[in-house]
């Protein structure tokens, strides 16, 4: 017994140590990179730690950035910057970047030799010869005991004549932010449910009694600035171990917060006070925050929604630690079990409208966010429990389109959780077709800072089936996330990129991502977009599933005005045949029917009115000359409330109806040929007499019959079916509720009737189907997309009348193509003219 118990006493010491270490993530190191939803490591960076943190410094690469939109242009490259920064093993990556005194290119970034065993840095250096006669050094610093970096720069005028530096730092990006009373910046989590923070602050400047974002430094002045960033689960918690290292005189608030039963209230804010504001601390999932505050008394306000406040007061004495418990009353809320129709969960989204007169406006959480956000909740799986204050409530739950939906009134009483069991039904029948969207975004983009894993639930709860990852100017992929939420059975996602750049962007897939390569090893942009479109359809070897499409294009600068004089010379040459689609509708506008290619508007505030072009009626233009690019309409979601997807969705006809089982490969050929449906909710089929839908050839003597049939679940409606013959609306072909009483219903099927379509010439054939005064309220509660009117409409049809092959009519559907360059003025005199 005495022998084993040596050996046990003696194993741990065998465990390595944590202390402070530095190396480059390469030779099978890049494994080790810090993680968490902004985490932008790739192989070379470097990879501070100490037993509290780690962090990834940039290196030197060619255009190394975070991410597309960090900085824009040439020079918004960020080497030797601070790219993540995370407590000690917890993969919790709140930063985008942050860089002292600004950013661009550097000469080089090494390990530093601190000769500190409990030490470890890497140093960032831009010659004076680079930096306009000014010596440049950041040197970051992890060290052994410190809940944070110790940053040192190191500016030095080598010239002859006074010199204007920048010493403001970039720091990106984030939504909740402030200084504390004693000059500490902080800032919190995009979503603060993932308990993520920072705050940094002056430790000493020497070689100059200035501060502030700039300084002119004299010939041979040189000043250095030392500052602790610090990391915390918290803004308030930061904070304080920024004053720890500044050497202030604190104490240690080590709080519990629990319910009744003792269970620790996770979702709990602790307000910390600061001058006439409050800094937020957040408990762990056991209730446990722990805090280093200030000497003297302090009164810390508990909140939760839910439940009633609390408080905290207490005396806080230098070096000393307490323990303070506090405990809250039950909450109050709706537990939520929603399933299909054979009783498994489903995804799907809530509405909450608050009932009772003098309610506040519902605050669940930041619009970049699934789980709470604004007054919805997108859930995975239809399984969980939203918080609210008492009172009565609207609950409307859907799930896309496609779906039936619940609509009650509920009484929410303090302290009780109130259970909200229901089924959705699928009412519309979409069997043989899945429902798309090419084009969204989240943080990897760089652009937004939605949360990835809220897109995807986003994707789930609107019932889109098939959605490539498509993130700004990186190769990425959706699939692993999708799988660690469950959602496999319910999103098919292939691996793809949106290149971006200052002209025409493109969507691209499929590709395969190597993310240990900057950009994920996507290609550069090109400003002439037919380069760009050979890039991007030769990149990693051609495939034939390979698809390319324009997004929200200017049509007048591909296909009418290259260089945007205002003449017409024929756009960028040959684009049109190196493309696969185009987004004739991106975001939430319905102008298919419109009768101009352009349209005059005032926003509100602005003191001029302009003109802006109407993609949908130039691309119907463009249709007579020829162009055959299949029409996509998509969301392009830059969050999940608002800008979130749904507002457009493409059907494609598929072997499966099983999203699992979706092959792209088999969908690629037919997506190309134009086999596909934009709708925003009603599920459009147009079908010929022989057989042939959106994007095929058919052939017909004297006319044509189309069975057209929609569908539109029971929060949706139309009103209005019409038939474009050769993009003009055909007044014989135009059928409305008040017209034509008999041909609409009040069902699921709204519609279905065939109708002929007398042809002397060839034409292709798009059938509209649109709630004129519609909208979808029930559907999107008070985000932007309840104002979107129900349309749909198909890829043309084209028929050829004489068997000698289909010919475009060359009609522009009584305007000229569009140059650039339109002004409110001449759009005006042009629309005058056609009344």
């Amino acid at each position: 017994m005495r022998t084993h118990l040596a050996l046990l006493l003696f194993i741990p010491s065998l465990a390595p140590l944590r202390s402070a270490e530095v190396f480059e993530a390469a030779l099978g190191r890049e494994t080790e990179l810090p993680k968490g939803k902004e985490a932008d490591g790739i192989r070379g960076d470097f990879v501070l730690r100490s037993d509290k943190i780690e962090a990834t410094v940039s290196h030197n690469a060619p255009n190394r950035r975070a991410n597309m939109s960090t900085f824009y242009g040439e020079n918004g490259v960020t080497p030797g910057a601070l790219y993540d920064l995370t407590l000690r093993g917890a993969d919790n990556d709140q930063l985008v970047v942050y860089s002292p005194c600004g950013h661009g290119a550097v000469s080089y970034v090494r390990i530093v030799d601190t000769g500190a065993k409990n030490d470890a840095a890497v140093e960032s250096v831009t010659s004076a010869a680079k930096n306009g006669g000014v010596y440049k050094r950041h040197e970051y610093r992890a060290r052994d005991g410190a809940q944070g970096l110790f940053i040192t720069t190191t500016l030095k005028n080598e010239t002859d004549k006074p010199q204007k530096v920048n010493t403001k730092a970039d720091f990106t990006r984030f939504d909740s932010s402030g200084t504390t009373g004693d000059g500490i910046f902080w800032a919190d989590a995009i979503n603060p449910a993932h308990k993520g923070a920072y705050a940094f602050g002056n430790l000493k400047v020497t070689g100059t009694d200035k501060t502030g974002d700039n300084l002119e430094l004299a010939p041979g002045q040189e000043v250095v600035i030392t500052r602790f960033f610090a990391v915390g689960t918290s803004p308030a918690q930061a904070v304080g171990e920024v004053r720890a290292a500044q050497g202030a005189k604190l104490g240690t608030l080590n709080g519990r917060i629990t319910d009744a039963s003792g269970k620790g209230v996770a979702t709990a804010s602790v307000l910390v006070p600061d001058g006439k504001t409050a800094i937020a601390a957040y408990p762990d999932a056991e209730g446990r925050f722990s805090l280093k505050l200030p000497q003297g008394p302090v009164e810390l306000r508990i909140t939760d929604l839910g439940r009633p406040e609390a408080r905290i007061s207490a005396t806080v004495a230098e070096g000393a630690t307490q323990t303070p418990k506090v405990v809250m009353a039950d909450a109050a809320g709706i537990r939520f079990a929603i399933t299909g129709e054979d009783g498994n969960p489903l995804p799907c989204k809530v509405h909450f409208t608050p009932l009772d007169d003098q309610a506040a406006k519902l605050d669940l959480g930041p619009k970049w966010r699934a789980h709470g956000c604004v007054d919805q909740y997108h859930s995975e799986n239809g399984h969980f429990t939203q918080q609210l204050t008492p009172g009565k409530y609207r609950v409307v739950v859907v799930r896309g389109p496609e779906y039936g939906h619940i609509d009650k009134e509920i009484v929410v009483a303090e302290g009780k959780i109130t259970e909200l069991k229901g089924t959705l039904k699928r009412l519309v029948d979409t069997k043989g077709w899945i429902s798309s969207d090419f084009h969204n975004h989240s943080t990897p983009s760089g652009d937004n800072v939605c949360d990835t894993d809220g897109r995807l639930i986003n994707i789930a709860v609107e019932h889109l089936e098939f959605a490539p990852t498509t993130e700004h100017n990186r190769f990425y992929d959706w699939e692993p996330l999708i799988q660690k939420l469950g959602l496999a059975p319910f999103i098919k996602t292939v691996k793809g990129v949106e290149l971006t750049g200052s002209r025409q962007h493109f969507n691209a897939f499929p590709f395969e991502p190597d993310p240990l390569l900057q950009d994920g090893g996507a290609p550069a942009w090109n400003d002439d977009p037919r380069i760009t479109a050979l890039t991007l359809r030769r990149w990693q070897g051609e495939r034939a599933d390979r698809y390319i499409q324009f997004n929200h294009p200017d049509l007048s600068n591909m296909f009418v005005d290259r260089d945007g004089d205002g003449l017409r010379d024929g756009g960028f040459v040959g684009v049109g045949d190196m493309i696969d689609g185009s987004e004739s509708q991106n975001g939430a506008g319905t102008d298919i029917l419109a009768e101009a290619p352009f349209k005059v508007t005032r926003s509100p505030g602005a003191l001029a009115a302009k003109a802006s072009s109407v993609r949908e009626f130039i691309w119907r233009q463009l249709l007579n000359q020829g162009l055959r690019v299949t029409a996509v309409g998509v969301a392009d979601a830059h969050s999940v409330y608002g800008n979130g997807v749904g507002c457009w969705r493409g059907y494609i006809p598929s072997s499966t109806d099983d999203p699992a089982k979706i092959d792209w490969a088999e969908l690629a050929p037919r997506v190309k040929k134009g086999n596909l449906v934009l709708s925003t909710g009603p599920f459009l089929e147009v079908t010929t007499q022989n057989g042939k839908i959106a994007g095929d050839d058919d052939r017909a003597t004297g006319g044509i019959d189309l069975d057209v049939r929609v569908q539109c679940t029971d929060w949706m409606d139309i009103d209005r079916v019409q038939v474009l013959v050769n993009s003009r609306p055909d007044p014989k072909l135009n059928f409305t509720r008040k017209t034509h009483p008999k041909m609409f219903k009040e069902g699921v099927v709204k519609f279905h009737e065939k109708i002929h379509v007398p042809l002397q010439h060839d034409a292709h054939l798009i059938v509209v189907a649109i709630d004129e005064d519609g909208d979808q309220k029930v559907g999107y509660g008070t985000s932007d997309y309840a104002k979107l009117r129900p349309c749909a409409y198909n890829n043309p049809i084209y028929v050829d009348a004489d068997g000698s092959g289909f010919k475009p009519n060359g009609d522009t559907l009584g305007y000229d193509l569009p140059a650039m360059g339109m002004t409110a003025d001449k759009a005006r005199v042009l629309l005058e003219a056609k009344k």
